[in-house]
């Protein structure tokens, strides 16, 4: 167990190693060489160019400037310099809500920090419980945790009414945060450029019809029962063959443009050889073989796109379905279509850059097996990991390493070395184990089937803030417990185990300390440094950058990851606001954490991330109700705590907490919720008053008719359904069924005329 010692050794390497980060950040950032990858965000924006330096060679790769490091802090003010309402126009909404849940945490663990060292602390040290319970391994820094006060102590009464308070203040912060931000989503919906997706709903599960094709149907419907709005349609086609022939042409397209420009500097043909990536094979005409391949890849792809549009078993039983106002595509997307509410299902559609292709392919009757398969796979996944997870923490530590390895004891006994592994060590084993996670979890979103990026990526924070809770806080307390107080578990009757377990989890905020030093800080350092960006961009510039279009792409500034950031926010509160009354010195380590966290995303969101996509921070109900479970988490384990202590008045004064807490999230539902989830026909009607005001001459056609086209299908020909003008002003709109029966009727006609 690490004590008082080895948390402040760890802690100094870890503030150490961060300043160094940051030093070696403010240095790098200044470097020609590498402004691309501090500032790519300017350069996608197409306000920023290379620097040029006139002078000596040098200066193209290194600034030789002396005044410009004496200002190599600036970065830090210059991060909050900002406004917000700026902000939200240069980085978009999702950006500036996701490092606003930073602000959260502060507004929080602040207030709760001071109240805790002020009122709990002096509670707390002054118990003297510890040393009397025999067999008990516990540290300096545990006497500051309310395992150190009597069991059935007055002094428990301080611990109550603190968390009656913190629950209070949290839930107060929360309202007005969710308050506010439903303002600003209102407001940046109401104050947005015209986008496709105001105009069109995604339809699903659109029944079969004998008569008429998919497109013809869907016309056919919305022509009926959205007559006066109804505009146009694009079918959804699986294309996902099609797709991947397109990028492997637009691979051999920038081998060729390589090789041309290479042609061009020297003079000379260029070579290469046949097989996998030039490295063996026949040698030949590099210009030549290059054109030969993409001329066969270009008849294939042709061949491929005309079966896609011509084969009624690739179109899917879904589309995209346009509206001439924002009106009456809201109308449309928030009611039922049917009398059966199994089909004719319609969503708000993604904004197109937001669209996940591969899934809309995806039968919708298939959704729901794959969701209940993936429910399953996670339920093991979850569960099952507190196995490797229990092993992991067993060998993270002295005892551990000293029985698998006790060739090593000499080296372990020295106190360097130990304060290092106590300090350490944990926290590093738990971090690589679990960073394959993310990509496992988005693997089986995709799997389930979602047709967006912004959905998939707030499913797998749901998966990953769920395991994280299971096996990362639960999971760790009880088998970090267990293995930790073994002797006194085996040493005691059956029952006083569950009493010694109420007193040794708050021990467990020395483990937490050390994996937020190492999770948190350095990760935190490590983000902004982006040490790992720098090499490969560095490396594919120096051996694989061929063209423009190849060193933009190694460039790479990413994205705001929901996914992964958000769960270890929440993971981060929860652990503040559940050690908060219990072992109170766990609180500045994570206030650090998110007012570093603060400060270095906003300033990645301004100089380095290009958010995908915007989805006006849908995500935000998501993050409050996760924020209720904490809360609730935090106060049933108070319960069973104070249990394990003798304090029978505790659990009748604690019962009302999580009533009320639940209570507060039902009425933040329903107070502010709509706002996500759907758009107020009045603000509808309100933007389409003033767009018609203001463009009168606007074609809203040719304005959506290539907004969900497939991206394989934008660079050729692509036969879309025509809307039979003359219909839309009458108001008996003819179907295309009933027109077809009176051609053919006419058509039997003039057969016996003519007979």
């Amino acid at each position: 167990m690490a004590t008082l010692k080895d948390i402040g050794f760890a802690a100094a390497i870890n503030l150490l190693s961060a300043f160094a980060f940051l030093v070696a950040f403010a240095i790098l950032r200044l470097q020609p060489v590498n402004d691309r990858v501090y500032f790519p965000k300017w350069y996608r924006k197409g306000v920023r160019s290379s620097p040029t330096r006139s002078g000596a060679f040098v200066n193209k790769f290194v600034n030789l400037d002396c005044r410009t490091y004496l200002r190599f802090l600036n970065w830090m003010p210059d991060a909050l310099k900002m406004p917000e309402s700026e902000l939200i126009e240069h980085a978009g909404l999702d950006s500036v809500v996701h490092i606003r849940i930073y602000l959260f945490g502060l507004k929080v663990l602040v207030p709760l920090a001071v109240l805790a060292f002020v009122v709990l602390v002096p509670v707390n040290w002054t118990g003297q419980t510890l040393e009397r319970i025999k067999n008990l391994t516990f540290s300096d820094i545990d006497k500051l945790s309310i395992s150190n006060v009597p069991a059935g102590s007055k002094r428990l009464y301080a611990h109550i009414a603190m968390f009656y308070l913190f629950t209070l203040w949290t839930c107060y912060v929360l309202h007005e945060e969710y308050k506010k931000i439903a303002a600003m989503r209102l407001r940046f919906i109401a104050s947005e450029n015209r986008r496709p997706d105001q105009f069109t709903v995604l339809v699903r599960n659109i029944p079969p019809d004998p008569d008429e094709s998919v497109s013809e149907h869907v016309e056919h419907f919305f022509c009926v029962n959205h007559p006066d709005q109804y505009l146009t349609h694009q079918v959804v086609y699986n294309a996902n063959k099609l797709a991947e022939l397109v990028a492997k042409k637009k691979s051999l397209q920038n081998w060729l443009t390589y090789y041309k420009n290479k042609y061009e500097r020297k003079s000379t043909k260029p070579t290469t050889k046949t097989g996998f990536w030039g490295l063996w094979g026949t040698q030949v005409d590099a210009i030549d073989y290059y054109t030969a391949e993409i001329e066969k890849l270009t008849e294939e792809e042709n061949k491929e796109r005309a079966r896609v549009i011509n084969d009624p078993k690739c179109i899917i039983p879904a589309a995209f379905v346009s509206f001439k106002s924002r009106w009456g595509a809201a109308v449309c997307a928030q009611t039922q279509q049917s009398s059966n509410p199994t089909i004719w299902l319609t969503e708000w559609a993604p904004e197109p850059c937001d669209i996940h292709w591969d899934n809309l392919s995806i039968p919708y009757v298939d959704l729901t097996i794959r969701r209940l398969l993936m429910g399953v796979a996670f339920f093991f996944l979850t569960f099952f990991f507190i196995i490797p997870i229990a092993f992991v923490q067993s060998l993270a530590n002295i005892e551990g390493i000293q029985k698998v390895l006790p060739f090593l004891k000499p080296l372990i006994d020295k106190q360097s070395v130990k304060s290092i592994i106590q300090g350490f060590l944990p926290g590093i084993a738990l971090k690589i184990f679990l960073s394959v996670l993310p990509m496992i979890l988005m693997t089986m979103s995709k799997i389930e089937g979602f047709t967006s990026l912004s959905s998939l990526e707030r499913r797998s924070a749901g998966k990953f803030y769920l395991f994280i809770l299971v096996n990362m806080f639960i999971g760790n307390i009880i088998t970090g417990t267990a293995l930790q107080q073994l002797k006194a578990f085996l040493n005691q009757p059956p029952t006083e185990i569950p009493k010694i377990i109420g007193v040794s989890i708050p021990m467990r905020a020395t483990f937490f300390i050390t994996y937020i030093m190492v999770d948190g800080w350095a990760g935190i350092a490590a983000e902004i440094l982006r040490l790992v960006p720098l090499v490969i961009y560095h490396l594919k510039n120096t051996f694989l950058v061929k063209t423009d279009q190849d060193r933009d792409e190694a460039m790479n500034p990413g994205y705001l990851q929901f996914a992964t950031s958000e769960p270890r926010i929440q993971f981060y509160f929860l652990l503040g606001f559940v050690y908060a009354v219990v072992t109170p010195i766990l609180l500045p380590f994570i206030i650090v954490f998110f007012s570093f966290s603060y400060m270095v995303f906003r300033h990645q969101v301004i100089n380095v991330y290009n958010q995908m996509y915007e989805s006006g921070a849908a995500f935000w109900p998501d993050v409050h109700r996760r924020f209720i479970m904490n809360v609730v988490v935090s106060q049933l384990l108070m319960m069973g705590l104070l249990s394990t202590k003798n304090a029978e008045i505790s659990t009748p004064l604690l019962i009302p907490l999580p009533i009320l807490t639940i209570w507060f999230h039902v009425y933040c539902k329903g107070r502010f919720q709509s706002a996500f989830v759907t758009f107020p026909l009045q603000d509808a009607m309100v933007k389409d008053t003033l767009e018609r005001a203001t463009e009168p001459n606007l074609n809203m056609r040719n304005y959506i008719k290539d907004a969900y086209v497939h991206p394989v299908f934008k660079a050729g020909e692509l036969e879309r359904p025509l809307v039979v003008d003359e219909e839309e002003n009458h108001p008996l709109v003819q179907t295309k069924r009933t027109c077809r029966m009176n051609s053919k009727r006419e058509s039997d006609v003039n057969s016996d005329t003519d007979s």
